[in-house]
């Protein structure tokens, strides 16, 4: 071990540590390198600060020095990153959410980055821009684009190769961090997840204003399983914070196995309607759901679906009916007709089970299907034959033999027609992972609530819970004891959807959602006190959360937010942000003051490079292992001109701030369009594997493509973030 001293520098104390670190019982080695550094001189935090005139007079405390002399110290909250501070890996989505979470709600101070005087933090917007990526900072995806460009758009050979060349100059200046190359690596060093200090004139055109608002660019991995080479929601991890346990909560699990049963003493029930709960649109298409016609608002959008289901076999042609919905407005229950307090809300709602086998092809056939009503009362529970011969009756699972369906006569256009009298536009469809169900019904219906996204998994999106989990963790009941040798009992499996279907509408939006080890950072939020409260309650405010975002935002995380502000565009979310932050003039909403925090997200980057989960109009080529990005690349030029609009406003969010405010930017993840065309040539050799021979395959799988696929998993996984305190 090395015995040399230390800088005398290194030693370097500011006299307000003493005062500052009985504040709080949350000191860490970041929060103590905090005050080794000395004034934030180069803190992260300091550019968009007032002047240091303005400083003295509003954001000053007098302490007593040496001797008995008072000074003035300047408590303005700052990020730093200490000199003597080494990362031994790259910093995760949960570490911005730490940092967020100890600047607003109390939480523990973070490891990876020093905050100055976080108490001082006021307000917080953190906001989750997919599409970037550290090529555009590296020159591996070129924005700068040169006069002799074609009408195109393109660049030529030689101007791409000159342009890839001058870009891929060091964005690093070599002030204050040492210097980091964003060159993927093979090996990796301490050096390799230090922040990069952005410099304006190193950076390609679209970028520069990224340098007058932040001082670095930090390496952030996205959460995910390199091992099975999975990428997981980054807006889950950013959203859903653990809650810490104590002593006795760890003691009492300790040695248990399996599903633990939740603890819901201190539960408080808020009674939410079932139609709460229906999934919409961009949720069906995530999970692969068919659209029913009742979601295509437009001409176009009803070609466009028109033409996939078409090219799916998803028509008429090939056996699939749509049940009587002529428009989503048909299924609304007027006020006057919905008894107060109804979970039903004038609806009638069906839990839905299937059991399938597998016919010529390896398709999936229908072999019984079990319904039930609100009551728990069986409305149908029929064996079916099905059209083609049976391959595979999936006994294990099933429960299905020979011996039961032959003497069974009922066809699937005999439930098909059955089911269509009993559907009308009031009709709910409860079900656990119900686009298998529906997709072996060859049926449609535009309202239905999924218990497997219903009741997250506790690692978040794409995961998905089991039926079996959920009834032992929520309702205490054991189900499917058959599995693997007996088969499953449909009627059993459609009254537990129906069930957890219930106790979420009786608990409530939030109950289900990882309550035994997370919550979100919503819920964090309003159980703690806002300025001036003391406590939460008894004429006490909790913090304000608000979420900004396309689509319909007061599902999911909108949920348990105070509040949600839908927006179409990129500039509608800026907007979005400021009336988040500043309130209502007329406080009609969201009241005068703001929200203390703020999550929003632009999309438009991540739609123009086809990063966007719309897999259901994306024709994937699946001709090879090469590791060719999925679709059209979009040209330089438009590339460029989306990647500037989204800096713009970027940056006018970071003008639009008040003072001591935290802003988090994050991009999630890197490119995931290589890894979602691996993932799919995957699923297709293992299902072909199974009844083709090696030379009839479509497609080959060997140690090549697995190889390029941990690659790509590896690069989706390498996501940015920015942190500043305006």
């Amino acid at each position: 071990m090395s015995k040399k001293k230390r800088k005398h520098s290194q030693y370097a104390v500011d006299d307000a540590a003493d005062l500052t670190a009985g504040a709080h019982n949350t000191a860490s080695v970041g929060s103590t390198l905090a005050h080794l550094q000395g004034p934030p001189q180069d803190a992260q935090g300091s550019r968009g600060h007032k002047s240091e005139a303005e400083d003295e007079d509003k954001d000053t405390w007098t302490v007593i020095g040496k001797g008995g002399k008072k000074r003035k110290t300047n408590n303005y909250p700052g990020l730093v990153y200490a000199d003597l501070h080494k990362q031994n890996s790259s910093i995760k989505i949960s570490d911005l959410q730490s940092l967020l979470l100890y600047c607003i709600a109390n939480g523990t101070s973070p490891q990876w980055v020093s905050v100055k005087h976080h108490f001082g933090v006021k307000k917080a917007v953190v906001l989750f821009v997919p599409g970037l990526e550290r090529g555009m900072f590296d020159g591996d995806v070129v924005l700068d684009v040169p006069s002799n460009t074609s009408q195109e758009g393109e660049l030529s050979g030689k101007a791409a190769s000159a342009s890839k060349e001058e870009a891929s100059q060091s964005v690093i200046s070599s002030v204050a961090v040492p210097q980091t190359d964003l060159t993927p690596q093979t090996s990796t060093s301490p050096d390799t997840f230090l922040p990069v200090r952005l410099a304006a004139d190193s950076l390609p055109e679209p970028l520069k204003p990224l340098a007058e608002c932040f001082e670095h660019l930090w390496p952030v991995k996205a959460p995910g399983d390199d091992k099975y080479a999975k990428v997981f929601s980054p807006l889950h991890h950013m959203l859903n914070a653990q809650i810490p346990k104590s002593q006795e909560e760890k003691d009492a699990v300790k040695g248990k196995k399996g599903a633990k049963s939740i603890n819901n003493q201190s539960w408080q029930n808020k009674r939410t309607p079932i139609k709460d709960f229906i999934l919409s649109k961009d949720e069906l298409c995530e999970n692969d759901y068919v659209l029913h016609p009742a979601y295509c608002d437009t001409e176009a959008e009803k070609a466009a679906e028109s033409k996939r289901r078409e090219d799916a076999k998803q028509t008429r042609t090939y056996g699939w009916v749509d049940s009587n919905v002529m428009g989503l407005e048909a299924g609304d229950v007027p006020d006057q007709e919905v008894e107060q307090g109804s979970l039903t809300a004038g609806h009638t709602v069906f839990a839905l089970d299937c059991e399938m086998c597998k016919v010529d092809g390896d398709d999936p056939a229908l072999t019984r299907i079990s319904l039930i009503d609100w009551d728990g009362e069986v409305v149908m529970d029929e064996l079916v034959k099905p059209d083609q011969p049976i391959i595979d009756y999936l006994t294990p699972f099933s429960g299905i033999t020979a011996a039961k369906l032959d003497p069974i006569t009922t066809t699937l256009a005999d439930i098909q027609n059955r089911l269509l009298e009993l559907f009308t536009p009031r009709t709910v469809l409860v079900g656990h992972s119900l686009d298998s169900d529906l997709a072996a019904l060859k049926l449609t219906h535009p309202f239905v609530v999924d218990t497997s996204i219903l009741y997250q998994h506790p690692r978040g999106p794409p995961l998905k819970s089991s039926l079996k989990w959920l009834a032992q963790r929520y309702l205490h009941r054991e189900i499917q004891k058959g599995h693997g040798t007996l088969g499953h009992d449909s009627v059993e499996d459609s009254r537990a959807c129906l069930d957890l279907a219930k106790m979420k509408c009786e608990k409530g939006p939030e109950w289900g959602n990882s309550v035994s080890s997370t919550e979100t950072i919503f819920k964090r939020l309003s159980r703690t006190p806002r300025a001036g409260s003391t406590t939460v309650g008894d004429g006490g405010q909790g913090k304000i959360g608000v979420i900004v975002d396309n689509g319909t935002p007061d599902k999911n995380f909108g949920q348990m937010a105070t509040f949600s502000i839908r927006c179409d565009t990129d500039a509608e979310v800026v907007e979005g942000i400021k009336r988040a932050v500043f309130g209502d003039t007329d406080g009609a909403v969201i009241p005068g003051g703001g929200a203390d925090f703020t999550w929003a997200r632009m999309r438009e980057v991540e739609t123009l490079r086809g990063w966007r989960n719309n897999h259901r109009y994306d024709q994937i080529q699946m001709d090879g292992p090469s590791t060719t990005n999925v679709g059209v690349e979009p040209s330089v030029h438009d590339l460029a001109a989306t990647v500037t609009n989204a800096v713009s406003r970027i940056r006018e969010v970071h003008a639009s701030l008040p003072p001591c405010t935290l802003l988090v930017v994050y991009t999630g993840t890197g490119d995931p369009r290589d890894l979602a065309r691996l993932q799919q040539i995957q699923r297709t050799f293992k299902k072909e594997y199974k009844i083709k021979k090696w030379d009839e395959l479509s497609v080959r799988w060997t140690d090549n493509e697995e190889q390029a696929l941990k690659r790509a998993c590896r690069k989706a996984r390498e996501g940015l973030g920015f942190v500043t305190i305006t």
